[in-house]
């Protein structure tokens, strides 16, 4: 949630019952890239096993939360 912030990107990020972490970006798609590039690392102490990445329309989403 803060990098997203910090980069002012738009969205939303959610931690599923399966254990899977799922989130929205929207914003510049340079900065999206460097979003989905720490979502492959991960936060200290994570074992990240894979990331997915679907393009889909923006939704004109504004401001950053948890869901």
């Amino acid at each position: 949630m803060e990098a997203a912030q910090t980069r002012r990107v738009a969205g939303w990020v959610r931690n599923r019952s399966d254990g899977a972490v799922e989130a929205v970006f929207e914003g510049d798609p340079d900065t999206i890239v460097s979003l989905v590039r720490l979502c492959e690392e991960g936060p200290r102490g994570a074992a990240v096993e894979r990331v997915e990445v679907e393009l889909e329309e923006p939704e004109g989403l504004t401001g950053f939360g948890v869901r």
